[in-house]
Order: structure tokens, then sequence, then C-alpha cells
């Protein structure tokens, strides 16, 4: 056998040995703990809260403290959703072992249709009971760090609308925040909706049946995302890193975009992705990795 032949067997061996060294990786991805069937009662809604949590593989054995996504559901879904339809937890498991993100715990309430805010009545002060109640509750139950730096929040649709309010009117809780798809309508939208369609969709939430510019009230403004970003100070949302994601055919793009460009020329940096697809599981299910690695970049110095 010439040297030059050996050099090529070499290589040869040398390849096969990284493409089995890469197969091993992929099979002995160690998966982490999901548990459903979890619920929290506090003082300020007279109903218990479902959950669902994601403990990152070791959690179990170890004695160290994780920083926690929480990660919120659409609208008409519950906890579970992420779970069954997203495969967060696979996506989790995938970049954990590759190290692409730390170990991390996430954690997925129950919005119900709330949008996550407090309704105008004050009978389902669903926002206050999240920060003042839940996030505590939370952080107390399960090894968490609690300083800012290692907490973050997302979500898809009505979960991305709660993820941008939450950490708008919330920076100093927030090292972070990647929406999805979020439930973001520019006020044209807003006023334009079919009165029907709006009573299905915010019915109770923000008034009684407003009608045109009415629906842009005081109470909508408090949580609306649009209106945060063209009205927060700057150095606010500058305090906060920002992973916005909507597809291409996604009947929300115009918000989301809108988000994008008020963002943008208020000089706050952001992330803003736009790829192919539309309003469904398929897109956030392939999206939901890269959000987690976005996040993960954010609880390291």
């Amino acid at each position: 056998m010439n040297n030059l032949s050996k050099i090529f067997l070499f290589v040869l061996l040398c390849l096969s040995g990284l493409a089995y060294a890469q197969q091993q990786a992929v099979i002995e991805v160690e998966p982490g703990t999901v548990i459903e069937n979890l619920q929290f009662k506090g003082e300020l809604l007279d109903h218990p809260v479902d959950y669902a949590v994601y403990l990152p593989p070791g959690y179990e054995e170890s004695e160290r403290y994780y920083p926690v996504v929480y990660l919120l559901h659409g609208f008409t879904d519950e906890e579970w959703a992420w779970i069954q339809f997203g495969e967060a937890h696979l996506a989790a498991d995938r970049a954990i072992a590759s190290r692409k993100i730390p170990p991390m715990i996430i954690v997925m309430p129950d919005g119900g249709v709330t949008w996550y805010v407090n309704d105008y009545a004050g009978e389902e002060p669903w926002a206050d009971m999240f920060i003042q109640e839940f996030i505590p509750h939370i952080e107390n139950e399960y090894r968490i760090r609690k300083q800012k730096e290692f907490r973050a929040i997302s979500g898809l649709s009505m979960g991305g609308w709660g993820a941008l309010h939450f950490a708008m009117n919330h920076p100093d809780l927030f090292i972070a925040s990647a929406p999805f798809s979020a439930g973001v309508r520019t006020d044209e939208e807003m006023i334009n909706i079919d009165p029907d369609r709006y009573q299905r969709v915010y019915g109770g939430l923000f008034a009684s049946n407003p009608q045109g510019e009415e629906r842009l009230n005081q109470h909508y403004n408090e949580f609306n995302p649009i209106h945060l970003a063209r009205s927060l100070p700057e150095d606010r949302l500058q305090s906060v890193r920002w992973y916005i994601d909507c597809g291409d055919d996604d009947f929300l793009y115009q918000g989301n975009s809108e988000l994008h460009v008020i963002l943008r020329n208020r000089g706050i940096p952001h992330e803003y992705r736009v790829r192919d697809g539309a309003h469904n599981w398929t897109y956030w299910r392939t999206g939901i990795a890269d959000a987690l690695e976005f996040i993960g970049e954010s609880f390291h110095r």
C-alpha cells in the first residue's frame, strides 16, 4: 500500500469514527422529566390553575439551582399543549445534550382564554395572579434561581401576546422574551374585527362589547404590546432581550411586523424572524429549539 492510499484510509477511518460518535451522541440524549396535572391555588382567582413542568436531566439527582422559562400556550389550548403538540421537552432534551442551551426548568401554566390579562371587571385577574402568586410559588416549589437574569418567558399566539406584555410591563422580572406568532393586532385590525368574532376571542376582557375605537381603551392598552412598545421608556424595553418569530403565511403578520418596525425605529435591539410557515404547530414545533437557544444565551454571562 503506497503512502497516498494510507493517507486516504486514515482520513476515511477518522470520518467514519466522527460519524459514529455523532450517531452515538444522538442516541444517548438523556431525557428530562415532564410532570403534568399539577395545580396551584392562590388567593386572587376563585379556582386553581393547572400547570405542567419540565425538569432537565439530572434534576432529581442534583442539588443545583436552575434558570426557568415560563412557556405559554395559545387560545383554547391547555397547559399540556406545548408537550403534546409542540414537543418542547424533546427540543430541550436535544439542546441540553448538545450543549446548545444550559439545563433549564420549563413551566407551562393553563391560561384558559384569558389572554393572560386582568379582565376589566376585576373578576379574573390572571396577570396579577401570575406575577404576584404563581411565579413565587413555582420558584419556591422547585430549585430555581430567582434573579431576573435567570428568568425568561415565551409562548405562541395568545401566549406570545402574554410573553410580550409580561416582559414589557415587568422588565425587572424577565431577562428575555420569545413570542411566536404573537396575537398582536394593529389598531386598525382591532377596530375592524367583526363584532361576533371580537366577542368570541376577547369577550369580557377589555370592556363590555366595545365597538370601533372603543376597543382601544385604557384597559386594553395596559396589555397591548403595540401600545407598550410605542409608549414605554426606551431603557425599560432595552433591559429585556427580544426574540420575535412569525411565519410569512401567518394571519397575524401585520401586527408582528408593526411591532418589529416600532422597536426598530426606537432603537430597541431585538431579533425578528420570518420563516416559511403559517399559524400552526408545524411552525412552532420547528422553531422552539432556536428560541430556547436564544433564551439560553441570555442565561449566560
